[in-house]
C-alpha cells in the first residue's frame, strides 16, 4: 500500500505532547507512531505529514525540521471541530528524485480516494508535479493556484525544478490542466517570456500589491482551485523569520494565514502543499497556524460545489452594451457566480453553460458596462 512509504512520527516529539494539557490539538490527532503502527483513518478528513525531498530545488533547500513544525502545532488549541486530523509522520527520500515523486503521487490519489485531504509540508515546489499527477485518473480538469512570488515557467534548466515545474505540467500530454493561477507574483522577478505566456494561455494572477491590499478578492480563486501549492518563499522576510535570506517585499504573516482560510473553505480543494520551508522558529509558529486556518476553512465549507443552482440561488442578469451577462448569489453563503459558455471544439454546435466564481465587485463592475477579465480569460481558455 502507498501508505507503507511513510515514517512514524519521532518518538521525541510524541514525548513532549504527552505533557501537553488535554485540550490541545496533540492530544486529538491520529498519530501514525512506532508503537501503535498506522492510525485507522476511516473517519479521517484531513491528513499531513512531512517530506525533505529538495534535490530538484532552483534554490539551496536546507531539510525542514518537520519536528519542529509538530512541537508547535500540537500546542494549539482546535476550533470548534467536527472533523477528524492525522498526522501521518514522514515521507523519506528515496534513491532518485523520480522515486520521491511517484511515492508521494500514489500517497496523494490513496487519500483522495478514501475522501481525505493531504496536506503536504515540505521540500521544494516542484513536488507540486507529483500533486497534479493524482489527478491523472480523474474525470475532470485541473485547476492549480500556486501562492509564489514567481510563475516558474523558467526552462534555463532541467524540465523539472523549483522555477519550471510548470513548464513539466503545461508541456504534459494529454493535459488535465484546465487553469493556472499565480498570487502574489512581483513583477522584478518574472521575465517578460513568462509575462507573455501567461497571456498567452489566459492564465490567471494577482500581483503581490493586490494580493496585500484586497485578501478578500482571493477567495473565488481558491473556489475553483482543485491544488493549492504554497512556495514559502513569498513571504517576507520577517514573515519567513529569516531576514538575511528572506525576500524585503512579500506576504504577511496575518495574509498567509487568509489566504491558507480561504483554500480551507473552497468545497473543491483537495490537496495542498507548503514547500520551501525555512527552518526558523518564527515559521514554525506561523506554519502550524496556517494549518490550523486551513482546517478550521475545511470545518466552515458551504457544501456548495459541485453548484447546485436549482435551490438556494438568486439570479441577476445584466444587459452590458455587447452582451448579457448572468450572476447568481448564493443565499447560504452570500458568494457569487457568474455564468459562461463553454464550447465544445470536437462539434461546435455543441454548447452549454457553464459557473465560474466572482466576487460582488465583478458584478457592480458590469453593470457599469465593465467586462469581468476572469469571465473573459475563462471564455477563452474553454
Amino acid at each position: 500500500m502507498s501508505l507503507d512509504f511513510l515514517v512514524p512520527v519521532d518518538d521525541a516529539v510524541l514525548g513532549i505532547a504527552a505533557l501537553l494539557p488535554k485540550q490541545v490539538i496533540g492530544k486529538s490527532l491520529q498519530v501514525h507512531t512506532e508503537k501503535n503502527g498506522f492510525p485507522e483513518l476511516e473517519k479521517t478528513r484531513i491528513a499531513f505529514f512531512g517530506i525533505h525531498e529538495s534535490r530538484n530545488s532552483y534554490y539551496p533547500v536546507m531539510e525542514y525540521e518537520t519536528s519542529a513544525f509538530r512541537k508547535e502545532f500540537y500546542q494549539l488549541y482546535p476550533g470548534n471541530w467536527s472533523i477528524n486530523v492525522a498526522d501521518l509522520g514522514d515521507l523519506p527520500s528515496g534513491e532518485k528524485p523520480e522515486d520521491t515523486y511517484h511515492a508521494l503521487k500514489e500517497i496523494c490519489l490513496h487519500l483522495r480516494q478514501i475522501n481525505i485531504i493531504p496536506i503536504v509540508l515540505g521540500g521544494s515546489q516542484d513536488l507540486t508535479v507529483s500533486l497534479y499527477r493524482s489527478f491523472e485518473t480523474s474525470n475532470h480538469w485541473v485547476n492549480i493556484v500556486s501562492v509564489d512570488n514567481r510563475f516558474d515557467f523558467s526552462q534555463e534548466e532541467e524540465l523539472i525544478s523549483g522555477r519550471s515545474y510548470m513548464s513539466e505540467i503545461i508541456m504534459e500530454n494529454p493535459s488535465k490542466l484546465n487553469n493556472f493561477t499565480n498570487l502574489g507574483y512581483q513583477s522584478y522577478l518574472i521575465a517578460q517570456e513568462e509575462l507573455d505566456l501567461m497571456e498567452k494561455l489566459f492564465f490567471d494572477s494577482q500581483r503581490l500589491g493586490q494580493v496585500l491590499d484586497e485578501p478578500e478578492n482571493t477567495e473565488p480563486v481558491f473556489r475553483e482551485a482543485d491544488i493549492v501549492s504554497f512556495d514559502m518563499k513569498v513571504l517576507s522576510g520577517l514573515a519567513a523569520g529569516s531576514l538575511s535570506q528572506g525576500m524585503p517585499n512579500g506576504v504577511d504573516a496575518r495574509t498567509i494565514c487568509a489566504l491558507a482560510r480561504y483554500a480551507g473553505i473552497s468545497d473543491r480543494v483537495s490537496i495542498i502543499g507548503c514547500f520551501d520551508l525555512p527552518n526558523a522558529l518564527i515559521f514554525h509558529k506561523l506554519l502550524a497556524q496556517m494549518i490550523w486556518y486551513f482546517i478550521e476553512g475545511v470545518q466552515c465549507r458551504f457544501d456548495e460545489y459541485p453548484v447546485n443552482t436549482a435551490q438556494g440561488f438568486t439570479r441577476y442578469t445584466v444587459q452590458m452594451s455587447d452582451r448579457e451577462l448572468v450572476f447568481l448569489k448564493s443565499s447560504k453563503s452570500q458568494r457569487w457566480w457568474m455564468e459562461f459558455v463553454k464550447e465544445n471544439y470536437l462539434d461546435n454546435k455543441s454548447k452549454r453553460s457553464a459557473l465560474l466564481s466572482c466576487t460582488h465587485q465583478d458584478y457592480l463592475n458590469a453593470c457599469n458596462d465593465i467586462l469581468p477579465d476572469r469571465w473573459w480569460k475563462a471564455t477563452k481558455r474553454n
